[in-house]
């Protein structure tokens, strides 16, 4: 793609009222995005274009949370005040799709789906905009950052987005899930998250004379067997959870016991409620099994997000939606919820009601790779879905 992504949003001018074109349009803007990835809290040239295409549309915008975008239709329409949100942030991961729009930023990559997320509000915007007289109601547009661990939703609140909101939707890509499939269940749809650190310390030595030392490795294999059990024996099994530990870090000679290991992992949570249990079994599984290494263990918990929960009524005129845009087949039920993976969206639903959909990208054709491989890309056949799903969350009409 030769085109930069503060161009990408001309071709969204030229559409004037024609679907197919506009769809084509968000496509190109789509890919210029990939190509041109930000990194949480870097989405400067992403906003510009974001803020050009709103522009573009005949739409009023103000900043949010810095790189963060809002516009909003109808504003004196006398229905229900909803917000669509999209996020813009991509990740540190060095691309390997293969794609003619490959990223060009070497180490960073739109491996998650956010330029099509964008890309997608953006071609709703234009849409909505066309038809804003037909609005029943206000429709608030959130082009949020900082979705990547930034908690730009957060941010995003404090600076006021839900203002005057009487309801939020938002959507993810799934690989996981067929193309015209999704999930949208009452109650948790996306688990929350946590990280944890455990530094551990020992006495090193002559790996010949391990009685004169005390081991920091072996410490680390008995912690890491050891906290499994504890989803396995110390949580209710209608609780769903995961402990993974993801690292082990004790760099060494081949012949020498290190003084110091340093392990790290996260975690995953259904129920809000059991991360306070999970954490503190997480410190004394960690502290006690050392010591019966001779081992000290300092434990570091970092809470992320909270479970996203849906709201039963919003939960349920979404999935209305989707079954008019889908069909009768659209619910994927192979896939239980809650997807363990986790969203800052969490944060929307604690304040106002709302839902979220996970939306099926596995159309047989590349596209079941999943979120967060430096080999996935977005499934571009998802945008004139995702924004018809738009048009009739807002009731504006249907191209």
């Amino acid at each position: 793609m030769n085109m930069s992504v503060t161009e990408a949003h001309a071709p969204f001018a030229m559409t004037g009222r024609d679907w197919a074109a506009l769809m084509d349009a968000a496509t190109t803007f789509r890919r210029a995005l990939h190509t041109h990835p930000e990194l949480t809290w870097q989405e400067e040239k992403t906003a510009a274009a974001v803020r050009a295409g709103l522009e573009s549309a005949g739409l009023a915008w103000r900043t949010c949370a810095g790189t963060g975008t809002l516009a909003t239709l109808a504003p004196k329409a006398a229905g229900r005040h909803i917000a669509l949100r999209a996020d813009l942030d991509a990740l540190p991961i060095t691309e390997a799709s293969g794609r003619q729009w490959t990223s060009a930023n070497q180490g960073c990559m739109h491996a998650c789906g956010h330029d099509g997320h964008t890309a997608t509000l953006m071609a709703a915007a234009f849409w909505l905009k066309q038809h804003e007289e037909q609005l029943p109601g206000p429709v608030t547009l959130l082009f949020q950052p900082a979705e990547e661990g930034g908690h730009g939703a957060k941010k995003m609140i404090e600076d006021g987005a839900l203002e005057g909101i009487d309801a939020i939707y938002g959507w993810h890509n799934w690989p996981a899930i067929p193309f015209g499939q999704a999930l949208c269940p009452d109650g948790a749809v996306m688990a929350g998250n946590g990280t944890f650190e455990i530094f551990l310390k020992g006495q090193g030595g002559h790996a010949s004379q391990p009685e004169a030392c005390r081991d920091p490795v072996l410490a680390a294999s008995a912690i890491t067997l050891a906290l499994q059990q504890i989803v396995a024996r110390r949580l209710a099994p209608q609780h769903a959870a995961v402990v993974s530990l993801t690292s082990i870090e004790a760099p060494s000679g081949p012949t020498v016991i290190p003084d110091t290991a340093k392990m790290g992992g996260s975690i995953r949570l259904a129920q809000s409620g059991d991360r306070e249990i999970i954490n503190a079994l997480i410190e004394e599984v960690a502290v006690k099994t050392a010591a019966a290494y001779g081992v000290t263990a300092e434990v570091t918990l970092q809470p992320r997000y909270d479970a996203t929960v849906n709201h039963g009524a919003e939960a349920a005129l979404m999935r209305a939606a989707l079954s008019a845009e889908l069909g009768a087949d659209w619910h994927a039920d192979t896939i239980p919820a809650p997807i363990m993976a986790s969203e800052d969206f969490s944060y929307y639903l604690k304040e106002i009601p709302g839902a979220f959909a996970l939306i099926g990208a596995d159309d047989g054709k590349g596209h079941d790779v999943p979120c967060h491989s430096p080999r996935y890309d977005f499934n571009d056949s998802l945008i004139p879905i995702v924004t018809r799903l738009y048009a009739r969350l807002a009731g504006a009409p249907l191209p």
